[in-house]
């Protein structure tokens, strides 16, 4: 990609907007213009990937975090010939586990009764480090989104999610430059199972970011930023 810029797509994640992603958009923006994908239309993993895939240019790389690695896997499996490179980020290829599917439905039995809010608020100190579990900035980020997203997205979500598929046997079939990146500290999407996409997908860069939760995007922006540079570098000079 030496005389063109490469599209990219940015796929949030969970009770997430396109605030996660707003210390990368003017990295990427340098490689190529930016899109956040819009994952509030749809039912399902296949369903959203298919609208995403529906307005995106015809070749993009692709970045997907947490949930949006879960649609970001559906996209290559609908359309891999137009994907030009992958990212991702704080995700995981298993299929649902029953204790996942637990949680799942307490959290969304408290936003049905009213208590969207607190059970968020729950949920902040498993999403980042240990270290920023007080944080107030990202606090205020993390609050901004679930304005921006709401409730009744973050039900559908839960519901979609509940049911992705296993996409561990699809890493073999991912053939474009990948990298794959985790927080040191991820208790959602732990770094074991980073390290297992990485090693399925032939050629794959691992970065693991020190001191670091779940939300790797805004917990430690610059370290983000600089690998999604180089993974951008690299295809631009492919």
């Amino acid at each position: 990609m030496t005389d063109e810029s490469l599209p990219f797509v940015l796929v949030p994640g969970l009770g997430c907007s396109a605030r996660v992603f707003a210390e990368q958009i003017p990295v990427l923006w340098r490689f190529g213009p930016v899109t956040v994908a819009d994952h509030k239309q749809g039912d399902s993993i296949e369903a959203i990937a298919r609208q995403m895939l529906s307005s995106a240019p015809p070749r993009f790389g692709l970045i997907g975090f947490s949930m949006g690695g879960y649609i970001a896997f559906e996209m290559h499996r609908q359309a891999p010939q137009r994907i030009a490179a992958l990212a991702l980020v704080d995700t995981s290829a298993r299929p649902e586990t029953p204790a996942q599917t637990t949680v799942r439905r307490q959290r969304i039995a408290q936003a049905r009764a009213g208590r969207f809010r607190e059970a968020m608020d729950e949920q902040f100190a498993l999403l980042v480090h240990k270290s920023r579990a007080t944080d107030a900035g990202l606090k205020r980020i993390y609050d901004a989104m679930l304005d921006d997203t709401g409730v009744q997205l973050y039900i559908r979500h839960q519901e979609a999610i509940m049911q992705r598929a296993d996409s561990r046997p699809d890493l073999a079939r991912v053939r474009c430059p990948t990298l794959v990146l985790v927080g040191d500290d991820d208790k959602i999407t732990p770094p074991e199972g980073a390290r297992e996409m990485a090693e399925g997908i032939k050629g794959a860069r691992f970065v693991v970011v020190p001191e670091c939760g779940h939300f790797t995007f805004i917990e430690r922006p610059d370290a983000v930023s600089a690998a999604l540079a180089e993974w951008a570098q690299l295809i631009h000079h492919a």
